[in-house]
């Protein structure tokens, strides 16, 4: 926030002694005339001082370290677009075109007044041509214009930073939304004059939808669709690129009684980000990146191509959530992260128990290395039994568990036990309809009555249907058997039975 000079207060302060005075004003000492008006937030404060300075760039979730200058520098920043395939979720990849290697990309951090020589380069095996839009530049397509970069080639442009802020930058090569779509977006920090206050922990956060031909977590390289992308059917909305990126060990950390500060831009191309931290409340927020903070907020709007700042104050540990709170796009399409606080507990603030595996669903998992372990070895036609277990366990977790327990005991009279089920040992092909279809009414299951509902599961692969099945059919006792992914592509294909649950429209 803008403080008033000194000047500017003993001037005001002048003037109040003035009107409660019985003298006239002339007769009292005279101060010089100053404005009392808050100073712009735009500033150009003078040329660049000193020699040029070479900009430390961070690949997210890391931050560059504050800066403590007190004058506006040269700041050159050196970034290279990047074209390559990387996983987007366990055993799934995909082509990002990439700003340093990564999604979002390199985070930049400059201070306002600022002079900066900017280097796109893109490098020699890129397929495309790419340049760079940065919402933080005042001038003709933020640098687009200046920046329009072949493979192989290198341009150069210059821009002073005259607004504070936090600001997206993304390519700006048609089609863009294309290029936007497949990873090209980050951030670039404008600090104040003064500095951001200090804080225990800064983090890069970036959201981005993407769209793919295959569905969601469906195993292989995926291409870009864009059909789904003009009809703004995201496949994917996920934090830094990747399903899991900020979750298991690469979880976000802190420790009790710390503060932490989040850099959050949404990439998009499309959807708008309702961005929380389960658990817990902003103290602070900046929203859309302007100066003015709004407090004590729970869930903040961020707009495709927009950023905020967030930050709060951790008080009990745990595992915190980060969610897009459009909330199947945190638990179907990828948008969670994890923000683990160590240290002693408070009951004063909190009395219950750490956030559970149930709730945070597969990826409270450290990683789903066996779900790629798996998919690999089905493409390559080595996939044994044991694999499908492994990864099985692991998709279970986060999938079944919530109604048929870790153990696979069920809910007395509410959900029937997948362990020693007598119902899997009869007909163990039948698992397949019920989790592709659904089923409803009345069921016996080891002597004992349920009605309940199984919902279809269609949010799941035939791949993970088969892993899932397969790890319960060879576990609790029951009597073993696999179910491969062209065994559940047949099932589905089928017509519903008529004990399927329907769902309502």
């Amino acid at each position: 926030m803008q403080r008033l000079s000194v000047s500017a207060l003993l001037a005001a302060s002048m003037l109040a002694l003035a009107a409660c005075s019985s003298k006239p004003a002339a007769e009292l000492p005279h101060a010089p005339a100053v404005s009392t008006s808050l100073p712009s937030q735009r500033g150009d404060f003078g040329p660049p001082q000193g020699e040029p300075i070479q900009a430390v760039l961070t690949s997210p979730p890391n931050v560059p370290p504050p800066i403590h200058r007190n004058y506006p520098a040269k700041v050159i920043v050196e970034l290279e677009v990047v074209e390559k395939e990387m996983p987007i979720s366990e055993g799934v990849s995909y082509t990002f075109w990439t700003f340093g290697g990564t999604v979002p990309g390199s985070f930049i951090r400059v201070r306002q007044g600022d002079t900066v020589e900017f280097h796109l380069k893109n490098a020699p095996d890129s397929k495309m041509p790419h340049n760079i839009d940065l919402h933080g530049v005042t001038g003709p397509g933020g640098g687009a214009a200046s920046s329009f970069t072949a493979p192989g080639h290198e341009s150069q442009f210059t821009f002073k930073a005259l607004n504070q802020g936090i600001y997206v930058y993304h390519c700006a090569t048609a089609p863009v939304g294309m290029h936007i779509a497949n990873g090209m977006y980050g951030l670039i920090l404008v600090e104040p004059p003064e500095g951001l206050s200090p804080v225990d922990h800064e983090y890069y956060v970036m959201q981005g939808d993407f769209y793919t031909t295959g569905k969601y977590r469906e195993k292989g390289h995926q291409p870009f669709d864009m059909e789904k992308a003009i009809d703004e059917h995201p496949t994917y909305v996920l934090f830094n690129g990747k399903e899991g990126a900020i979750t298991g060990d690469n979880a976000l950390a802190a420790k009790t009684n710390e503060t932490v500060r989040l850099f959050v831009g949404n990439g998009g191309p499309n959807l708008v980000s309702s961005f929380h931290v389960i658990g817990e409340i902003f103290d602070k927020v900046q929203p859309e990146g302007g100066t003015h903070p709004q407090e004590n907020v729970q869930t903040t709007l961020i707009p495709a191509g927009g950023a905020a700042i967030v930050e709060f104050h951790t008080d009990v540990p745990g595992s915190y959530v980060l969610v897009d709170h459009s909330i199947f796009r945190a638990f179907n399409k990828g948008a969670l992260g994890i923000l683990k606080v160590d240290g002693p507990e408070d009951k004063l603030v909190y009395s219950g128990k750490e956030v559970d595996s149930v709730y945070l669903g597969d990826r409270s998992e450290p990683n789903l290395k066996a779900v790629s372990v798996a998919a690999q070895a089905h493409a390559a036609g080595t996939q044994t039994k044991e694999e499908q277990v492994a990864a099985g366990k692991q998709l279970f977790t986060g999938t079944c568990s919530v109604c048929h327990q870790d153990n696979g005991e069920g809910l007395a009279n509410v959900f029937p036990p997948l362990a020693k089920s007598d119902y899997l040992a009869a007909d163990p092909q039948r698992a397949i309809s019920v989790v592709t279809h659904g089923l409803s009414g009345k069921l016996t299951v080891n002597g004992h009555e349920y009605d309940s509902v199984m919902p279809p599961m269609a949010q799941l692969t035939d791949d993970e249907v088969a892993n899932i099945l397969t790890y319960v059919l060879n576990t609790w006792g029951n009597p073993g058997g696999r179910i491969t992914k062209e065994d559940v592509a047949r099932e589905r294909a089928k017509p519903a039975p008529a004990n399927a649950h329907k769902e309502e429209h």
